[in-house]
């Protein structure tokens, strides 16, 4: 067998399939574009669906790919077991409606046991076919050389993951030998396919051939797709085990690196590949994380509290926890990351061009999580004494997972610190809860609308010519309708939510000046018009087709015809307000990168008539001055009446002429480069302003922040930014009026000693309550109530905060004229409690905080606090007076 490291196994894959006319495709971002059913890229065919189901023609139907990919449903046995991951690469070759079966078998059998090749040894391969699909075991039998015995029929061999494509399967294997068998041979898992250690599956190759419909569920009856497809994976630290002869995947030059890094910070523990124990699994833990954590951050995730951050910040997490068990001290994820660019720059330079800002990111949630556990122990402590005080043995799991899930701190670690206490912890309720979260997750990630989308062969073969020309006009004379898109057979738009009905229909016309809805841009409404002039339907939307043509959804008024030649009129004052808007979103996306500098990337745009929203990745608000540079220097373009030009080029000569691709993945060959003077050079499609005076005047409405490392900013141009400015200047003229300032300018001087004069007041009257609450004091702690020992004070006083309360309650802790102290007051329609109990009444098992929370309720409200000391609020003050009978019920029954 060939000596080859994973760089070399991944490019020979690649090199292969370019040699059978495969368009090699770059492993896109783990964030996905546009795909709102995923979380994260998670297979090698994750990036491909738009041309699976119809929804993209590719230049190119045969495609091949490294793709990573991270996948976290199986994060607990990561470590555990020989190959799950949480990051990995799978490779593939796909067809879309071009080659099949006679192909690719072939093909597989090519690039596995060529010496020119992977060269590996025929008689250690095996392959499994779906039992009804003869058609693939007579290709293995007669295109290939495999082994006779070595093909096995297997029932689970069809891919099904719902609506969508679907087909039989074959699975290669590869025989590691007996040093790897796990099981007797009479074993019914003993085979190919089966549940062992020794045939180890290192390729899948689906055969899409079927349309899984709504309502079927036996798949020999699913009809045949319009147009078949091949979709292979296989997974790269699979086949590295192979050549490698890894124990498991971990075993490889992908990962030991990592390991033998691990191992100089760990205290002189030592990995032991021969072998399973739990500081091998930590050792694989934290090799398997810090990839994941590199990437994903890498990819512009950042860690949060919910979605893709949530992921990012437990996996860390769990790295941290098992450096700790490895001896490691501190922080030290950040210096493993420049192994991880290392071992994987052959594929992935950005890994090493990215270094600073991933080590930064991860450097700053290491150092967090590291306070979390130290601040975790304090919880935690606070639920073992209350088990304890309530006599309970156990701590339940809805606080272990509360702990877990709402302070970060894991599971293992409460089970240790309660196993020193003497407790132990619910594990089976933890699992309920956890249980739960993931039903309320997966409900909220609604996976019914995740698997691949039904093709549409209306769609799919609709290969009329259509022309968008509407980069120079806004009116076409004379257009002919050359389709017309109604419900197909099933009774399913593809292409289009909207339901065809109220005379709505799709038209797709020879030549169109209507923008469709692309990167941000909502497409353009309009009218259409017969050889009179008159109106005889409206557009309410364009869409792109999967080849391309600009599809409009049209309210018609009167017959339209296929054939018919009809004018386009577009709603000229809507697309120059959306125009207008996108050239501002080209100039504000520029004086953020001027102004801010650092990692600032767009992170999605939406272009309205009305408003422009820009999101971008940085962390923490901008102040207001920066608000102010950025639209100052937007403002200044303006100003400067810089012509905004277009040229179509390839993608190289744009990339030399310093145009910025925002998506990159999104761009064909030819690409359209908008630029803005001097100022701003971009990769674009949509519609602009002829010149940056059009845009009249642009105004930051807003900025916040949508999520961790994710900034948002909401911006109008022209007449609304004018109206926003008339609407502030008519608030500041009202607030001068009442101020008596005789300038505008001189508002900001009165408002201040408008505030000093406050301030003043508010000190007089606290001053004055400090005196009055003194009086009064010495009258109320004359009347004490004495009940079963006790002695107890019970009070309404007419305060103006709680600052008021607290004050007589200070007063009475300098002489302790009775054990407790309930003071009560109304203030703004609110009611206001303070319980004080003295270090005698503590003595007594009087505490002020279990005292609260009996008769907070009592008004309606809750609370809590010290033993000494404790507080509440509530709604209701006709329940005062059931207050203070309640303190004396509460000493009564002690």
């Amino acid at each position: 067998m060939k000596e080859l490291t994973s760089s070399e196994i991944r490019q020979m894959f690649l090199d292969f399939f370019a040699t059978k006319g495969h368009d090699i495709v770059p492993s896109k971002n783990l964030i996905p574009q546009d795909d709102p059913t995923l979380l994260w890229i998670n297979s090698g065919v994750a990036t491909l669906k738009k041309y699976f189901d119809g929804s993209v023609i590719p230049e190119n139907p045969r495609i091949a790919n490294a793709q990573k990919a991270i996948r976290t449903n199986d994060i607990e046995n990561v470590g555990k077991t020989a190959r799950h991951h949480t990051l990995f690469e799978m490779m593939g070759n796909f067809s879309i409606g071009d080659y099949f079966k006679e192909e690719v078998i072939p093909w597989a059998w090519e690039l596995l046991t060529s010496p020119e090749w992977y060269g590996l040894d025929k008689n250690l391969l095996y392959v499994t076919v779906y039992p009804k699909d003869q058609e693939a075991k007579r290709i293995w039998q007669e295109k290939t050389d495999l082994p006779d015995g070595h093909i096995y029929e297997v029932e689970d061999n069809f891919w099904d993951i719902g609506e969508g494509p679907s087909g039989p399967d074959s699975e290669i294997f590869f025989d590691r030998g007996p040093a790897f068998q796990d099981l007797p041979d009479n074993d019914p898992e003993m085979y190919p396919g089966g549940e062992n250690e020794r045939y180890l599956e290192i390729w899948n190759i689906v055969f899409s051939q079927f349309n899984h419909l709504p309502g079927l569920t036996d798949n020999a009856k699913y009809p045949e797709l319009p147009h078949k497809n091949i979709d292979t994976g296989m997974g790269l630290e699979r086949v590295v085990t192979v050549f490698q002869n890894g124990r498991t995947n971990f075993d490889t030059d992908l990962f030991l690196p990592i390991i033998q890094a691990t191992e100089k910070l760990s205290d002189k523990i030592a990995y032991d590949g021969t072998k399973d124990s739990e500081t091998n699994t930590s050792f694989k833990v934290i090799a398997d994380h810090v990839r994941a954590i590199t990437f994903a951050i890498g990819d512009g995730a950042l860690p949060t509290n919910e979605g893709r951050g949530y992921v990012i910040r437990r996996l860390l997490r769990r790295a941290v926890l098992h450096g700790r068990k490895l001896g490691i001290k501190g922080e030290f994820l950040t210096s493993l990351v420049p192994i991880v660019g290392q071992i994987m720059f052959s594929y992935y330079p950005e890994i090493t061009d990215n270094m600073t800002k991933i080590q930064k990111t991860i450097a700053a949630e290491e150092k967090r999580f590291n306070a979390t556990l130290t601040g975790g122990l304090v919880l935690l402590n606070n639920v073992i004494d209350t088990a304890k005080q309530a006599g309970e043995k156990q701590i339940s799991g809805v606080d272990a997972f509360k702990l877990s899930d709402t302070y970060g701190f894991p599971l293992e670690l409460t089970q240790e610190q309660a196993l020193d206490a003497g407790l132990t912890v619910d594990v089976n309720g933890f699992n309920e809860a956890l249980q739960a979260q993931r039903i309320r997750a997966r409900a909220a990630r609604n996976n019914n609308s995740s698997s691949m989308g039904v093709q549409n062969a209306v769609l799919t073969d609709l290969k009329v010519a259509s022309k968008y020309v509407g980069w120079t006009t806004t009116c076409v004379e004379h257009a002919q309708v050359v389709a017309i898109i109604g419900q197909d057979e099933q009774g399913i738009d593809a292409l289009l939510d909207s339901a065809q009905a109220n005379n709505q229909l799709q038209f797709v016309f020879d030549s169109t000046p209507f923008y469709a809805e692309m990167g941000g841009q909502v497409a353009d409404f309009g009218d259409i018009l017969n050889d009179k002039n008159d109106v005889i339907g409206h557009v309410v939307n364009v869409q792109r087709a999967p080849n391309g043509q600009h599809i409009h959804t049209v309210d018609v008024l009167s017959d339209i015809n296929s054939g018919d030649h009809v004018n386009l009129r577009v709603d000229l004052a809507r697309h120059i307000a959306v125009s207008q808007n996108h050239t501002a979103t080209h100039l504000l996306d520029q004086a953020l990168r001027q102004v801010i500098g650092g990692d600032v990337h767009q992170a999605g745009s939406l272009v309205e008539p009305e408003y422009l929203r820009f999101d971008f990745t940085h962390e923490g608000p901008l102040n207001p001055s920066t608000l102010d540079q950025i639209e100052s220097l937007v403002n200044d373009e303006i100003a400067k009446n810089s012509p905004i030009t277009w040229v179509e080029t390839d993608i190289a000569t744009a990339k030399k002429m310093g145009a910025v691709a925002v998506f990159g993945e999104k761009y064909g060959k030819q690409v359209r480069v908008v630029s803005i003077g001097d100022f701003n050079k971009e990769f674009d499609g949509g519609t602009h302003a002829n010149s940056t005076a059009e845009l009249g005047l642009f105004k930051i409405v807003s900025e916040s922040g949508i999520g961790a490392g994710v900034r948002r900013i909401e911006a109008v141009t022209g007449l609304p930014a004018l109206a926003i400015y008339k609407s502030e200047e008519q608030a500041l003229k009202a607030i001068a009026l009442q101020l008596k300032a005789q300038k505008l300018t001189d508002t900001p001087e009165k408002v201040a000693d408008l505030q000093n004069d406050l301030k003043a007041a508010q000190r007089l009257v606290e001053s004055l309550e400090s005196k009055l609450a003194n009086a009064a004091a010495g009258d109320l702690f004359r009347d004490v109530k004495t009940i079963n020992g006790h002695t107890y004070i019970t009070a309404q006083l007419q305060v103006s905060g709680m600052d008021g309360l607290r004050q007589v309650a200070d007063n009475w802790k300098e002489s302790y004229p009775s054990d407790v102290l309930v003071l009560a007051a109304v203030i703004e329609e609110k009611v206001s409690l303070i319980v004080a109990a003295s270090p005698n009444a503590n003595q007594k098992g009087i505490k002020a905080g279990q005292l609260i929370k009996q008769i907070a309720p009592l008004v309606g409200g809750g609370g809590g606090g010290r033993p000494d000391m404790a507080q509440a609020g509530g709604k209701n003050a006709a329940g005062i007076n059931d207050v203070f009978t309640a303190v004396g019920d509460f000493l009564a029954n002690l």
